[in-house]
């Protein structure tokens, strides 16, 4: 029942918070952010859960907080939540972010204020819903429900090019996800003839595509139908068009959301359905999907070394990084896989902190154009120091949570296709070239005339603090994490045949 709770505590937090904005403008941000810190509470309690049983089944997985209940049964939908230690752990970077965003919007967003909240809580509660529905019919019914409130926070509280941006990341999602929704009812209907029920149990497919009931061309073209949609919202290339658009005009808060928390939706259902529901077919698109992972580094490194407004150049490096959260997925051995989910939260963290500074510089400077910028570190030193953190972070900096995953992703993927990974390497030589380039153009050079940048505040310091403690920390300490998920990962490698 708890993770329902979770679902519901954010939904319903934030319906109080557009009905509380009758009563006072700012009573809905500290609703949203009560919402959000009650939730990550709630989570916190739950990791001894976790870290006690997951060490019990070294070959299977571990699925705690079970629940299931009927729904429509004449159809074989179930309302079925179940969480083990991925799940675990893509819950509390939503919390975590959750926070964030909140804390991003605090001065933002001045404007139907209510109204954005109850949007921005819907997105977490789809989130939520995302990362813990174990029945297919369930589990788009959210991939859906993220999809609306993202919509409207950037078409209403976007910049400048809103609703091109809006309309072109609906576009994108919903076309994939209703290529998505049919792959799920073929895969029902067809699991339907082959036992007599149809079923879109999770748990229920998982054995039946152990027994090896569909056809390999059949097999192939449904993982295809799932490796768009989540490829979409990874996004790899070429599919990764909406995305740049999209976090340009988006709101601070809804950049960060994105960027560190739907993105990553993606890079879920790769793992959780794609490779244990289609072992062999992922096998034999490995090499084509492993190639579009490398030039998804390659490309998005490039273009953001191009870019002169600063939302683009970290929408670009975000293309970048999930290049090899693609790379690592398909390579599927235990250590890629491990350094998918490290490189999944730490950039999330890292992502998610350089559009809050990206904003706070836009909404402080009213541009988001390194022409318009120059020399700012000495009107706020510590805006800059946080800067150079997170830019050093995203570039792989030894010590640091990214280079942790990255490192991860390469050495478990070595062993399946050198020639790739090799190629892939040189992404890590040109995270510093962008990164550093942005923070020359920004803080560094001859000041501006008469351009100054307000210094960051408590509020400010405090959630990017936050950040930095959990980049350092999972940077340092990263075998906590390694061991939660190595039953997991290592039961998903032997599926797919390769362990290592």
């Amino acid at each position: 029942m708890i993770l329902v709770f979770l679902i519901l505590l954010l939904f319903t937090g934030g319906v109080v918070a557009w009905l509380a904005e009758s009563i006072n403008p700012k009573l809905p941000r500290w609703i949203a952010l009560l919402s959000v810190g009650v939730a990550l509470v709630m989570l916190g309690q739950l990791g001894p859960l976790f870290s006690t049983n997951v060490l019990e089944a070294q070959t299977t997985q571990t699925w705690d907080l079970l629940l299931i209940a009927p729904w429509i049964p004449r159809f074989g939908i179930q309302f079925i939540f179940a969480a083990d230690s991925l799940t675990y752990l893509m819950l509390l970077l939503t919390a975590v972010l959750g926070l964030v965003a909140v804390g991003s919007a605090w001065s933002e967003i001045k404007q139907r204020s209510g109204f954005f909240y109850f949007n921005l809580m819907w997105v977490l509660a789809g989130v939520v819903g995302i990362f813990t529905a174990m029945d297919m019919f369930l589990f788009f019914f959210f991939w859906e429900v993220m999809l609306i409130p993202m919509f409207f926070i950037i078409a209403i509280w976007g910049h400048e090019n809103r609703s091109y941006a809006a309309i072109k990341f609906f576009i994108f999602t919903q076309a994939s996800g209703l290529l998505m929704l049919l792959a799920i009812i073929v895969m029902a209907i067809l699991q339907a003839r082959h036992t007599g029920t149809l079923s879109f149990n999770y748990f229920d497919w998982l054995q039946n595509s152990a027994a090896g009931i569909l056809s390999p061309t059949v097999s192939g073209f449904l993982m295809l139908g799932f490796f768009v949609a989540f490829a979409v919202k990874l996004p790899s290339f070429p599919f990764h068009t909406w995305l740049p658009d999209a976090h340009t005009q988006a709101p601070t808060a809804g950049s960060v959301i994105l960027a560190g928390v739907l993105l990553k939706t993606g890079a879920y259902g790769l793992l959780r359905f794609v490779l244990p529901l289609f072992p062999e077919a992922s096998a034999e698109f490995a090499p084509i999907a492993m190639t579009l992972g490398v030039i998804s580094i390659l490309y998005g490194a490039s273009m953001a070394f191009g870019q002169q407004d600063i939302k683009r150049l970290i929408a670009y490096s975000s293309i970048s990084h999930m290049g090899f959260i693609t790379l690592a997925i398909f390579a599927a051995t235990t250590v890629a896989l491990q350094g998918a989910v490290m490189t999944m939260l730490a950039h999330g963290l890292s992502s998610a902190a350089l559009f809050a500074m990206a904003g706070a510089i836009q909404h402080r400077l009213h541009t988001r154009n390194f022409a318009d910028m120059g020399g700012l570190w000495e009107s706020a030193p510590r805006f800059g120091a946080c800067m150079m953190f997170f830019c050093l972070a995203a570039l792989g900096l030894p010590g640091l949570a990214n280079f942790v995953g990255e490192f991860l992703v390469l050495i478990g993927s070595f062993s399946v296709n050198p020639t790739l990974v090799s190629i892939a390497a040189l992404g890590m030589i040109a995270a510093p070239i962008y990164a550093l380039m942005a923070m020359q153009k920004i803080f560094h050079g001859a000041p501006k005339p008469g351009l100054t940048l307000k210094e960051l505040n408590l509020r400010e310091s405090s959630m990017l603090g936050l950040l930095i403690a959990l980049t350092i920390y999972l940077g340092f300490f990263p075998q906590g994490v390694l061991d939660l998920l190595e039953p997991l990962m290592l039961t998903t490698a032997q599926h797919t045949g390769i362990v290592l």
